[in-house]
C-alpha cells in the first residue's frame, strides 16, 4: 500500500503557487470553501514512487498574524490539521519580501520545504542565490524549481518525502561577524535550535511564558511558537492556551518582534544574495509609467479598451462559425420533428424555447473566451496589482482603502468571487459598501446583451457603446461610495499592503485552465441555468388563464409584463416583452438575450440575419437606439444574478441588508437608466 502525505502549499500571492500547484494535479483538482466560510481552497492529488501527495492550495497571504480570514484559515489548517509537510513557495524574485512568511511557517514547528520559484528572473537580473548557505541559515531544505517550466517538480516531492518527520537542520548555521556578538549571549544558546533567534529580553520572555504553558497545558506541540504568540498578544493562542502572563507580558511584542525578524531576513539577503546591485530591475522602469498617478488610471482605461477591441473583432470573427452550426442543429431538429410526427406543442418547445434560448447564448462564447482571455493574461503577467495599487489614492477619497477595489476588478470576471473577496477588509462598514458597489462593475454574464444590442443599433460604435458600459459601471460605484462615504461615519481606512509581482510572460497553461475553467462554467450555465429558464419563459409565454394560447399578448408573461411596464416606461423600456426579459435576467444576465430569442421566435438571434429581423421587430414598436442604450445601461446596474444574490446573503448573514441591496441596485439602475433616456430624448427630438 503506497503511503499517503498531506502537503499544504503556502505562499505569498503572486509567487506562483497555482502554477506550481496545477502543474503536479493538472485537471484533476477539485474546488470548495472551507467549511463554514466562503474562502475557496483546492484539492488535488497524485502519485510519485511509493507515495501519495495530497495537496491542498492554501490562500495566498503575506503573514500568520491572523488579521484577514485567509490568515486565520491557512494558520488553522497548519496547527489542526494532519498535514504532514508545509511547502513554502517562495518567490526568488522577491526574496527579501518572502522570507518573512517563511520564518513564520517555520517557526510554527512543522516539517517545512522551501520551493525557490522565479529563479529565472533572478538570472535576468544578472544575480545568483547561493543555494547552499540559504538552507544552512533557514535549517530547512531549499530547492529551486520553475512552476512554468515544470523543472525541479520531481526532486522537489522527493525532498518532500524525505523530509516528512524533520524540523530543523541540525547542522543550522546562521549568525557571524556582528550577528554572533549581538544575540549569542543568551544562556540557552537558542540559535543553534532555531532559525530565528531574538534578543536576549525577549528569549527570556519566550522562556518563561514556555515555562508557564507547560505548567498549565502539559509539553504540547509547537510550544515556541504559542509563547511567541503569547508575547504578541494574539487572541487565539490566549484563548486556545491560556496561562497567567503576568510580571512577563506587559504589552504586545509584535513589533519587535517583526523588527528582528527582518534583521535576520536582512543577514540572510546579504549572505546568500550575489550581485543584488548589478542589473536594474525592468520591473521598476516599467512601474514608473504604468503607477504613474497621473498616467495610471488612463493607460488601465486604455488597456481595457484594447482588451474590449479584441473581444469584439476577434470574437466576431469566430463566431460566424457558431451561427452556422446553430442554424443547421435548428433546423435538423425541426425536421427531426416534422419526421418523427412531434405535435406543435412539443416542436414550439424544442425550437423555439429551448434551442433558441440556450443556442442564443452560446453564440456569444468566442467572445467570453477572448475575454476572460485577455483578462488571465494581464492578471497572470502582473499587471492587475498595479491596477489596486493605482486605485488607492481614489479609493481613500471616498472612505475605502485601495483593498475594496481588489473586489471590484474581480468583478469585471464574475460578481459572485468579487463579492468573497470583501472578506479580506477588517472593517464591516468597509465590507457593507464595497459589497454594495461591487455588482456595478459589468460581469462577463452581461457581455452578451452588450454585443447584441450594440451591433444591432450602434454598427461601427458597437465596441464603444459596449466599453462605455464598464466605464459607466465604475462612474456609478465611485458616485454611490462618495455620498454614502459623506453620509456614514468614518471608518478607519486601511492602509493598502499588496505585492506588486516582478511582469513575466504569462504561463500558458495557468491561462489555458483559468480560462477553460471559466468557459466550463459557461457552458454548465447554459446547460442548466439558462436551459431551465429558456423553458420557463416559453410556457409562460405560451399559456395564459385560458390555457394554451396562439397570441403571446395574452399569456401569464405578457400580464406580468403589462403591470409592471409603466413604472419603466420613463426609461424607455415600457414594452412588456423587455419587461419579462429582465425580470428572467435575475436567474443568469445572459437569459436576457435568450428571452428575447423566446419572446420574438428568432432561432440565431445573434446571426446577421436575427439581429436584423430583431432590429426590425422592436422598431415596429418605436425601440431603437436610445431605448437599447437604456436597456444596457439597466441591465448593467440592475438586481445581481440570482448566484450573486446567495452570496450576499450568506457573507453578510443578514437578510435585511441582502433586501436593502437587491432594492437599493434597482433603484439606482431605474434612476440612472432614466436620466439616459430623458437626457438623450431632449437631443435626439
Amino acid at each position: 500500500m503506497k503511503k499517503v502525505l498531506q502537503v499544504g502549499f503556502v505562499g505569498n500571492p503572486n509567487c506562483g503557487k497555482t502554477t506550481l500547484f496545477n502543474a503536479y494535479t493538472g485537471a484533476n483538482l477539485k474546488v470548495a470553501n472551507w467549511p463554514g466560510v466562503t474562502v475557496e481552497k483546492k484539492e488535488g492529488a497524485f502519485k510519485y514512487h511509493d507515495y501519495k501527495f495530497k495537496l491542498v492550495d492554501l490562500p495566498g497571504i503575506y503573514s500568520l498574524t491572523s488579521y484577514t480570514m485567509e490568515e486565520r484559515l491557512t494558520r488553522e489548517f497548519i496547527m489542526n490539521s494532519d498535514v504532514d509537510v508545509i511547502v513554502n513557495i517562495v518567490d526568488a524574485s522577491s526574496l527579501e519580501r518572502n522570507l518573512y512568511l517563511t520564518l513564520q511557517l517555520i517557526e510554527m514547528g512543522k516539517p517545512v520545504v522551501v520551493a525557490l520559484n522565479m529563479m529565472d528572473i533572478v538570472e535576468e537580473r544578472g544575480m545568483e542565490i547561493d543555494l547552499h548557505r540559504l538552507p544552512e541559515m533557514l535549517g530547512v531544505p531549499v530547492i529551486p524549481v520553475s512552476a512554468r517550466k515544470k523543472t525541479g517538480l520531481d526532486i522537489l516531492m522527493h525532498t518532500v518525502a524525505h523530509h516528512k518527520d524533520k524540523y530543523i537542520d541540525p547542522n543550522l548555521e546562521h549568525h557571524h561577524g556582528k550577528y554572533t556578538k549581538e544575540y549569542s549571549k543568551h544562556r540557552h544558546e537558542h540559535h543553534e535550535e532555531y532559525p530565528v533567534v531574538y534578543s536576549d529580553l525577549l528569549e527570556d520572555k519566550i522562556d518563561e511564558v514556555s515555562e508557564r504553558i507547560r505548567e498549565n497545558h502539559g509539553n504540547i506541540d509547537n510550544l515556541r511558537w504559542y509563547a511567541i504568540k503569547h508575547i504578541e498578544m494574539d487572541e487565539m493562542a490566549q484563548a486556545k492556551y491560556p496561562i497567567d502572563s503576568n510580571g512577563i507580558v506587559h504589552n504586545s511584542y509584535e513589533e519587535e518582534i517583526i523588527n528582528q525578524k527582518y534583521d535576520f531576513i536582512e543577514e540572510i539577503i546579504e549572505e546568500v544574495l550575489v550581485n543584488k546591485a548589478k542589473k536594474a530591475a525592468v520591473t521598476d522602469k516599467v512601474d514608473k509609467v504604468l503607477t504613474n498617478s497621473y498616467l495610471g488610471l488612463p493607460i488601465f482605461l486604455g488597456i481595457m479598451a484594447f482588451v474590449f477591441f479584441l473581444t469584439f473583432q476577434i470574437g466576431d470573427f469566430i463566431k460566424g462559425g457558431f451561427e452556422g452550426g446553430l442554424d443547421a442543429f435548428s433546423n435538423s431538429v425541426f425536421n427531426l420533428l416534422t419526421v418523427i410526427g412531434a405535435g406543435d406543442f412539443v416542436t414550439s418547445l424544442v425550437v423555439d424555447g429551448i434551442v433558441a434560448g440556450v443556442g442564443g447564448i452560446l453564440t456569444f462564447l468566442p467572445n467570453i473566451f477572448i475575454l476572460f482571455l485577455a483578462l488571465a493574461y494581464l492578471e497572470d503577467s502582473g499587471y492587475m496589482s498595479r491596477v489596486a495599487y493605482v486605485m488607492d489614492g481614489i479609493m481613500g477619497k471616498l472612505g475605502l482603502s485601495g483593498r475594496a477595489f481588489i473586489p471590484m476588478l474581480l468583478g469585471f470576471g464574475c460578481t459572485v468571487p468579487a463579492i468573497m473577496a470583501s472578506r479580506s477588509l477588517e472593517n464591516m462598514q468597509d465590507r457593507r459598501k464595497t459589497i454594495l458597489v461591487t455588482p456595478f462593475m459589468s460581469c462577463s454574464a452581461r457581455l452578451p446583451i452588450y454585443v447584441l444590442f450594440s451591433q444591432m443599433f450602434f454598427g461601427k460604435n458597437a465596441m464603444l457603446a459596449a466599453y462605455s458600459m464598464y466605464l459607466i459601471g465604475i462612474a456609478v460605484a465611485i458616485i454611490v461610495a462618495y455620498v454614502m462615504n459623506k453620509n456614514s461615519e468614518k471608518s478607519t481606512q486601511n492602509t493598502l499592503l499588496i505585492e506588486l509581482p516582478e511582469y513575466k510572460a504569462p504561463n500558458l497553461r495557468t491561462i489555458l485552465i483559468y480560462v477553460w475553467e471559466k468557459v466550463k462554467e459557461y457552458l454548465t450555465k447554459a446547460g442548466t441555468t439558462i436551459f431551465a429558464a429558456s423553458v420557463l419563459i416559453w410556457f409562460v409565454l405560451n399559456f395564459g388563464p385560458g390555457g394554451m394560447v396562439s397570441d403571446m399578448s395574452q399569456s401569464y408573461g405578457a400580464m406580468l409584463g403589462k403591470t409592471v411596464s409603466p413604472l419603466l416606461a420613463p426609461a424607455g423600456l415600457g414594452m412588456w416583452q423587455v419587461v419579462v426579459a429582465l425580470i428572467s435576467g435575475i436567474a443568469a444576465k445572459e437569459i436576457v438575450v435568450s428571452s428575447f430569442s423566446v419572446l420574438f421566435g428568432i432561432a440565431n438571434i445573434n446571426s446577421v440575419e436575427g439581429m436584423a429581423g430583431l432590429t426590425q421587430v422592436l422598431a415596429d414598436y418605436g425601440f431603437g437606439a436610445l431605448n437599447a442604450y437604456s436597456l444596457m445601461v439597466f441591465c448593467l446596474l440592475y438586481i445581481p444574478c440570482a448566484a450573486t444574490i446567495g452570496v450576499i446573503q450568506r457573507e453578510m448573514r443578514s437578510a435585511k441588508w441582502t433586501v436593502f441591496t437587491i432594492l437599493f441596485q434597482l433603484g439606482v439602475a431605474w434612476l440612472v437608466s432614466t436620466l439616459v433616456y430623458q437626457i438623450g430624448s431632449l437631443f435626439l427630438a
